[in-house]
């Protein structure tokens, strides 16, 4: 069933509601993030049970894209969109009311739920309505509204958590969220699923579910040994799951997006690299700038402000560009840039200077923003349209993985150079060599996700 929305009007209601909901989920990731201390004083967590705050929201999220993008090119992806803007506020009205880390950690899961079923969908609406002609440009836009989420997240997170307290942030994405499903049940007439007669895999997405818990959850627990039989049990996983999907009728992943398409199979991969390099900055920074630079929740929000701004300055223009300039280049030159801007974060220490780490955000902010709409335009452009939802699901799965693989990564250096410790004065040490330690592997991913970029050839957009 398709029900198209051809007339100016109903694709820039399309694009109102894309870019609401794009805005929603990334301004409550960032906004968290500056509020951890906060959170972490009220229920006394140690360092490691703090990161579960941000990661049991990513880990949720990457679950249940996959299967989503699926659902919603069987069942309808604004069916999926509404519900999951549902799903995300009423979690968040809850999430202001949570007495304790575990209720807050429960109410965050289904907050991830949410975002999955809105990002796997955002994106798959947004290329079903556009022609791959203006389809750069208004994935720029997206993503421009992505990181106009990420930007305010940290200064209007500060600015609650100062003056109302970290509840005060989920209460603020309510409203948001109510008008967002306003305007998708009211104003957005169309739908589209072009693979209605499919069915849903069951046990695809039961195995899907199962390796990505094995492996993050075994990431989280580095260096200890079961951390590392988790990850081997999660290898094995993934391995099931791909036997699984070769041979289903109706794959929950279809393997065959990835045989004879290196477009498609490298530009996941270099997704999956950068955010693996880029996502724990701005947790890293929140710390750093609080703890070690003694500044308070807003002032450290001002700072990290920098980054996501300059993302959603460019965004839009890279998008633009890709439809014109070979999409490769472009996100090739954008991870080099990334890559430069780490590097130079690799050496903070006490007395590192706000302008010095004023630059580096710049720097990888203007990156980030040459990669991630022409990357996201070259997948779009790479798959036939029943393949809409689960092509944005699974470059979605990619962003999410890659996100819990950066948090893993200042998991396993936490638990070796701080243990299970609350950070404080006389640990302040070995928290900064931590911090540098991260900076340099995340520098070295990014070196390596330029080859994976530059790996996937010439694209040439056809209108699928």
């Amino acid at each position: 069933m398709v029900i198209t929305m051809d007339t100016p009007a109903e694709k820039r209601a399309v694009l109102i509601a894309a870019c609401l909901a794009s805005f929603l989920t990334p301004f409550m990731g960032s906004s968290i993030n500056i509020a951890l201390p906060s959170i972490g004083a009220e229920f006394a967590m140690d360092a490691i049970l703090l990161n579960w705050i941000a990661t049991s929201y990513l880990l949720a999220s990457a679950v249940f894209l996959l299967p989503a993008g699926k659902f919603a090119d069987i069942y309808g992806r604004k069916r999926v969109f509404l519900y999951g803007i549902i799903i995300f506020t009423v979690s968040s009205l809850l999430a202001a009311l949570s007495p304790n880390t575990a209720f807050l950690i429960t109410v965050r899961i289904f907050q991830g739920i949410g975002s999955s079923m809105i990002f796997t969908t955002g994106v798959a609406i947004l290329t079903s309505v556009f022609e791959p002609g203006e389809r750069g440009k208004v994935l720029g836009i997206s993503v421009a509204a992505v990181y106009l989420g990420l930007s305010l997240g940290p200064f209007l997170g500060g600015i609650l958590t100062e003056h109302f307290g970290w509840r005060g942030i989920f209460l603020a994405v309510v409203p948001i969220g109510i008008l967002g499903a306003y305007l998708t049940a009211a104003r957005i007439t169309g739908e589209w699923a072009e693979a209605g007669s499919e069915r849903i895999d069951l046990v695809g997405s039961a195995l899907y579910a199962a390796t990505l818990i094995m492996m993050i959850y075994g990431l989280s627990r580095l260096p200890f040994v079961n951390g590392m039989w988790l990850i081997i049990l999660g290898i094995a996983g993934l391995g099931c799951f791909l036997w699984w999907e070769a041979r289903v009728e109706n794959p929950v992943l279809d393997i065959s997006l990835f045989k004879g398409d290196k477009t498609f199979a490298f530009s996941n991969l270099a997704a999956l690299i950068h955010y693996s390099a880029t996502f724990a900055l701005v947790f890293l920074l929140s710390l750093y700038l609080q703890y070690i630079k003694g500044m308070n929740a807003q002032d450290a929000g001002l700072i990290l402000v920098a980054q996501p701004l300059v993302m959603a300055l460019f965004s839009p223009v890279a998008g633009n560009v890709s439809d014109r300039i070979e999409p490769r280049l472009v996100a090739s030159l954008g991870m080099f840039i990334t890559a430069a801007g780490l590097f130079l974060l690799a050496f903070v220490d006490n007395s590192t200077g706000i302008i010095y780490i004023l630059g580096c955000l710049i720097i990888i902010g203007f990156g980030f923003a040459l990669f991630s709409s022409p990357n996201t335009n070259a997948i779009m452009g790479s798959v036939k349209k029943k393949h809409y939802g689960v092509a944005s699901g699974f470059t979605a799965t990619m962003r999410l993985v890659g996100q819990m693989m950066s948090m893993g990564i200042v998991m396993m250096l936490f638990a070796v150079y701080i243990g299970d410790e609350q950070i404080n004065p006389e640990n302040f040490d070995v928290f900064l060599q931590s911090i540098k330690t991260a900076f340099i592997i995340f520098t070295l991913l990014c070196i390596l996700g330029i080859f994976a970029s530059l790996a996937r050839g010439s694209i040439h957009h056809q209108n699928h």
